[in-house]
């Protein structure tokens, strides 16, 4: 199984809802840890904006 970014469960790009289909998780999950992680310093969304460049979008 690849690691794409979602056409239909997204909400900005599909980044959260790809990576939990992904990992087998919920994408709501997933975007949950996402916003939390915000909260603590770090690059994460520098890293969010990385693989909204770098992961492919879904295909039909």
């Amino acid at each position: 199984m690849r690691l794409t970014r979602s056409r239909d469960n997204r909400v900005i790009a599909g980044v959260c809802a790809g990576l939990a289909h992904r990992l087998g998780w919920k994408p709501r999950t997933m975007r949950l840890l996402f916003v939390l992680s915000c909260l603590l310093p770090g690059p994460q969304f520098l890293i969010y904006l990385g693989l909204w460049i770098f992961i492919p979008n879904e295909r039909r």
